[in-house]
This record gives C-alpha cells, structure tokens and sequence, in this order.
C-alpha cells in the first residue's frame, strides 16, 4: 500500500534545499500578480471567456496571465481591473530583507 504524505511535508523536503527555494522565491512577483488577476476577475463575477470579452482579447490570454508565465504591462493591468470592476494600485512595499 502506497504511503500517504502531507503537502507540508513535501514542501518542507522541497525548501531544504537551498536552489529550489531560491527559484521558488524568485517567481514570487509573478505569482502575486497571477493571484491578483484571478481576484480581480473573480470579484467581478466573470469567466475568464467573460474577462477576454470585455477587454476585447481571447480567453487564452487570460489564462496565460493568470498563470503567471506571462508578465503583463501596466495598461493590461488597468484594462483588466476596468473589465472586473476594480482599481489597480501598484504598491512598493518593504521587504523585510
């Protein structure tokens, strides 16, 4: 019978090494600007089909942002919050380092 492991313990294996937390680290920006599209499209109630509509684009490059493969500009980043109804507001804040 197969052992049954925690997704805490994975990630804790995972982060015990030095290069796979760095690389996890270094993608942080783009995860956090993924994160807050799906907010934005989700607070608005909207498909990702309903998001690419009212920005004049395809659902396939909705979902590329929302993956966060792809670093979208600051216009794109106030198209969509003008397409979910919400305020885009770029914010510098420390990091603690």
């Amino acid at each position: 019978m197969a052992k049954t492991v925690s997704l805490d313990h994975v990630r804790a294996d995972l982060f015990a090494d030095p290069e796979t937390r760095a690389a996890y680290d270094a993608l942080a920006g783009e995860d956090a600007i993924a994160r807050a599209i799906i907010r934005a499209r989700m607070a608005g109630g909207l498909t990702q089909a309903e998001l690419a509509a009212r920005m004049r684009t395809t659902q396939s490059v909705i979902a590329r942002l929302e993956s966060g493969k792809v670093m979208p500009s600051i216009r794109t980043m106030m198209r969509i919050a003008e397409a979910t109804g919400t305020r885009f507001r770029p914010v510098f804040e420390s990091s603690n380092r």
